[in-house]
């Protein structure tokens, strides 16, 4: 399978695990020993600014500090948009297009000027070799492209609903799906 960094993990109705039931995840890394990405469309009430001060200002709204998944849930991960015509910095890596992520110890009154904007997670989701691909096989994940905008949604418990409708056909359909309906 080719590497799906960059991509969208959209969980199917049938995937109840309550990690990920209904969920959008990022893939900001995928290779042959595994992949990790993070939710997309759990924020959580904690502000980012009261535990990483001086990144509030770089924040796309809602300002507050996201579920990234069950793995690793004492670290953080920071998500950004560089600005048009950055190339890269240290601190930076690319993930796909100006999408990236950045290194929370560096200074962000230093790095702030190159980023448009950022999204802080706490925790990841994180698959070892091979296990993704059989969670693809087996239905759980739909896997699309990931539009630059996808990880900055103003209203990110909308992103499940917008990529399956923008996909259009019976895909759009599964939009609908209840989601308090018991799947055997």
């Amino acid at each position: 399978m080719e590497s799906l960094t960059g991509h969208l993990l959209v969980a199917l109705p049938s995937l109840r695990d309550p990690n990920f039931e209904r969920t959008v995840v990022f893939v900001l890394a995928h290779e042959a020993d595994g992949a990790l990405g993070v939710v997309l469309n759990r924020p959580t009430e904690a502000l980012v600014g009261d535990i990483l001060p001086g990144w509030e200002s770089l924040l796309r709204e809602p300002g507050v500090l996201f579920e990234g998944g069950p793995v690793g849930t004492d670290s953080a991960i920071c998500v950004a948009r560089a600005r048009a015509g950055v190339a890269g910095f240290v601190g930076f890596s690319r993930v796909m297009g100006q999408i990236g992520t950045v290194d929370l110890s560096r200074d962000p009154a230093r790095i702030g000027q190159r980023l448009e904007c950022v999204r802080v997670y706490h925790g990841y989701a994180g698959w070892g070799a091979g296990q993704l691909e059989q969670e693809i096989e087996e239905n759980a994940w739909l896997v699309f492209e990931a539009l630059p905008s996808d990880p900055f949604r103003t209203q990110p418990e909308e992103l499940w609903s917008l990529v399956l409708r923008r996909q259009g056909g019976m895909t759009a359909a599964v939009a609908n799906f209840p989601p308090d309906v018991a799947l055997n």
